[in-house]
């Protein structure tokens, strides 16, 4: 029994190593940085993902412990993941797009990142 514990805690460190591979690799090898920014927050967040249910197979299987650390990592990465990339994505969209080169918007008639009064925005200005 303890020998099916090994080859699940080898495939999952396998799998999280392959999705670690292929998020750097995305990281250094696409072109556009809103590209580069979905690799690394998709893939290594499934490696880490992978990694961490090891652990907590190792820990039940082979320490005979269970171990629920490893669910409030996942919690964390889970949710501050998707937040780092918005933030990574506005800054980006503020520093190289302007409300003229942005596609439209649909029914709503400004993008919400640029609906800001330049002159409210830097009072330093007004």
């Amino acid at each position: 029994m303890e020998m099916i514990f090994e080859v699940a805690i080898a495939a999952c460190l396998v799998v999280a190593g392959i999705f670690g591979f292929v998020g750097s690799y995305g990281l250094i090898k696409l072109d556009d940085p809103m590209s580069r920014l979905h690799a690394p927050t998709k893939a290594t967040t499934l490696g880490v993902g992978g990694v961490l249910i090891a652990s907590m197979l190792h820990a039940a299987s082979i320490e005979h412990h269970p171990s629920m650390h490893e669910l409030l990592i996942t919690l964390f990465l889970f949710l501050t993941a998707p937040i780092t990339a918005n933030f990574i994505a506005k800054v980006h969209i503020h520093r190289r797009e302007t409300p003229e080169t942005m596609p439209s918007p649909g029914e709503d008639g400004l993008w919400a990142t640029h609906d800001v009064d330049k002159e409210k925005a830097d009072p330093a200005q007004g």
